[in-house]
């Protein structure tokens, strides 16, 4: 178990263990085995559904203020019809496709690595109007609740994160945790990464909705990891607690936890008909895991300096954000959202990249860094076809509004390389990158702080997704060539690991009218 400043090697071990380069990827024999591919949803074979409200309303605010809100907002109250549109606005089916054989996909409200769909929602309630307080699991499959335990249970929760403040006068906590192998039978011992990349990007939505509905929403890392198993009564070895969302505001502060929980033994149905285990993710995770309430009190007072060496830029560009920006609701974007697969050789405006941007890269409402507070993670641009701005790889500085010119000239075939030699990064208007300086994060936060910069570049990535298709663009995550990226934007990158890519530009319509 790693302590807040001391030193956290098996984080860097499981980073570096787990990057792509060209040898790797070239050398990895490992295929996926249809036969055992894994049921996309943990369903509760014994219990009840309780249905959750079809309409849910839509909101006003536009989709950009919402991304950019962050979290923060003056609050109104939280009823199950507002905790219904967040969970389908974040977690839930928007669209069903049926392909021959009968066989059917079913398309989530945001992005995740291969369609996977590994991330589950529990909720931590008070008493709701039409919910009783109590321990549910959200069921995408039926968009319905399963009460698992009774009682307000916040308490324990509250004593888990050290009794951070948000938690404890919250209405509801929504736990979020990843099932393994759903995502590691295609991704192996890399699905660690994916745990917090598609946790980030179903985040970002929630946390858009959050503002866009004027409810509180804060992102809480910081707890004890075997208290929230043994609450939710996981298998260690097959799903791991991920971050807690404090939803709502105005309870009264939770009082001390004195129930003692017993194990639920509730059955599930299987996922595959069998598994194969991958001993460095559950290691990952255990070394970066807190013991105590008073261990997490000490792990977020941790804080971090990340000052920038770099010399003054030679060339800036001022951002320009849209004087008018469309108009579109956060409800009507996620709806119509899809990962762009084919980008056109078309320019973007430098008002829609200034939007985007600004839109996209502010603070995460964290526990540790909270609004206001230094990002962990640092943006980095390949621009292929942006007017106004010469193509080339930049730097960009969110104080100083402005992009910084590292390397000029025509990029596309390095940026295609640098995704995985793919052919949408190199036919996007731009890639945005996002790098940490991990030793520095590291050595402020233990090897937890490694969860903190993924999932902070991952619910970046996933606002600049929604704020693509605001803007009417289109926008994808993508993995890429890990040492490639940094030794690209050297000697400004030099010693930042690279945690998040998305592409972004004019993604080709299709016949239903949504972008490719």
């Amino acid at each position: 178990m790693s302590t807040a400043g001391g030193p956290a090697r098996s984080a860097l071990s499981y980073h570096e263990a787990t990057k792509h380069s060209p040898a790797s990827v070239q050398g990895n024999r490992h295929s996926m085995d249809w036969a055992i591919k894994p049921l996309p949803f943990k369903v509760y074979t014994g219990l009840d559904p309780i249905a959750l409200p079809a309409q849910q309303g839509s909101s006003e605010v536009t989709a950009l203020e919402a991304i950019a809100a962050g979290g923060v907002v003056e609050p109104v109250g939280l009823d199950v019809g507002g905790l219904a549109r967040l969970l389908r606005l974040s977690a839930g089916i928007i669209r069903r496709r049926l392909y021959a054989g009968g066989q059917t996909a079913y398309f989530r409200a945001a992005a995740c690595t291969g369609a996977l769909y590994h991330i589950d929602l529990y909720l931590v309630t008070g008493g709701l109007d039409g919910l009783a307080a109590g321990l549910y699991h959200f069921g995408p499959h039926d968009f319905s609740l399963r009460r698992l335990r009774g009682g307000d249970l916040r308490p324990m929760l509250t004593e888990a994160t050290g009794q951070e403040e948000a938690t404890s006068c919250a209405p509801v906590l929504v736990i979020s945790t990843s099932t393994l192998w759903r995502n590691s039978w295609k991704y192996q011992s890399r699905a660690y990464r994916h745990c917090y990349w598609d946790n980030g990007t179903m985040l970002a939505n929630l946390l858009a909705v959050a503002a866009a509905d004027a409810v509180p929403a804060r992102v809480v890392l910081g707890f004890v990891d075997e208290s929230v198993s043994r609450l939710l009564d996981l298998d260690r070895e097959k799903e791991l607690p991920l971050s807690i969302v404090a939803l709502g505001s105005g309870d009264e502060p939770a009082q001390s936890a004195t129930a003692t929980l017993g194990p639920l033994g509730l059955a599930t149905e299987p996922l595959s008909s069998r598994e194969i285990d991958y001993p460095a993710i559950v290691r990952a995770h255990e070394d970066s895991s807190l013991g105590s309430p008073d261990e997490v009190a000490g792990w977020r007072a941790g804080s971090v300096s990340l000052p920038s060496s770099a010399p003054p830029p030679q060339t800036t560009v001022t951002m320009e954000p849209m004087g008018a920006p469309p108009d579109r609701s956060i409800d009507r974007v996620i709806v119509g959202r899809g990962s762009s697969r084919r980008c056109a050789h078309k320019d973007i405006g430098l008002d829609q990249l200034s939007t985007l941007l600004e839109s996209a890269t502010g603070s995460v409402a964290f526990d540790i860094v909270g609004t206001g507070g230094p990002n962990l993670c640092d943006v980095y641009l390949i621009v292929n076809a942006v007017e106004g701005v010469a193509p080339g790889s930049y730097f960009f500085d969110r104080e100083g509004r402005r992009l910084e010119l590292l390397r000029s000239g025509a990029l596309r075939a390095e940026a295609g390389f640098l995704g995985l030699g793919q052919e949408l990064p190199r036919d996007a208007s731009v890639n945005v990158y996002l790098l940490c300086d991990l030793e520095a994060v590291l050595a402020a936060y233990g090897a937890r702080g490694y969860r903190a910069a993924q999932l902070e570049a991952a619910i970046t990535g996933g606002r600049l997704y929604l704020a693509a298709y605001a803007l009417g663009l289109g926008a994808t995550g993508l993995t890429f060539f890990d040492d490639q990226v940094t030794e690209f934007s050297s000697p400004h990158a030099a010693g930042k690991a690279v945690m998040f890519l998305v592409a972004a530009g004019h993604g080709r319509k299709l016949a239903d009218g949504r972008l490719a």
